[in-house]
Order: C-alpha cells, then structure tokens, then sequence
C-alpha cells in the first residue's frame, strides 16, 4: 500500500466519524428529546452540554488529523489543545450559566401580554 493510499483511507475515516458526530448533532436538535432537553445541569439544558461536547470533539478531531497535531511531540499537542479545551470550556460554562441566571433575574421585570 502506498502512502497516498493510506493517507486517502484515513481522511475518508475522519470524514465518516466527524459526518457521524454531525448527523447525531442534527437529529438531536431536530427531536430535541424532552428528557434530555428538560433536564438541568449547571444552569443550562443536558442537550447544550452534549452539543458543546459534540463540538469540541469535532474540534479536536479537525486539528488532530488535519491541522496534522498527531504527528507532532506530546507537550506541543498538550500546549496547543489543552488551553483551547479549557479556554472554550470556561467561557462556554459561563455563557450559558450567566445567561440563565440573567433571564431569570430579567423575567422579574418583564411582562409579556
């Protein structure tokens, strides 16, 4: 097998998984199951925090195999992904927290007629 062979079976591996990811995605947000959509976890719904999840494994996949971070050193991987993970982490918990906390605080003093 060659190596264009090989790199060819590979991207269309990581096609198919991040197509996977993004098709679970998309039938969650059209069903939008109730269990999964009523449910409360750290201010927000247990469907935000499976698509913020989601996410950040398409995201981590994209620079893993096409931003090439497999063949790099382990500490330079480790410096790049993991202030992106906690950075979008930490501002994802907080927009989502805050921003319910601050419809309930809103709610108080609007009336809808």
């Amino acid at each position: 097998m060659s190596h264009t062979q090989s790199h060819t079976g590979l991207i269309w591996r990581v096609f198919g998984f991040l197509s996977l990811v993004t098709i679970v995605e998309v039938f969650l947000g059209i069903t939008k199951p109730d269990f999964l959509y009523l449910t409360n976890i750290l201010g927000t719904s247990l469907l935000n925090w499976i698509f913020l999840i989601l996410t950040l494994v398409k995201a981590y996949g994209i620079a893993w195999y096409f931003m090439h971070l497999k063949d790099e050193r382990t500490w330079l991987r480790r410096a790049i992904v993991w202030p992106v993970v906690f950075l979008i982490t930490y501002l994802s918990f907080f927009l989502l927290y805050e921003g319910g906390a601050l419809s309930d605080i809103l709610a108080t003093w609007t009336r809808w007629n």
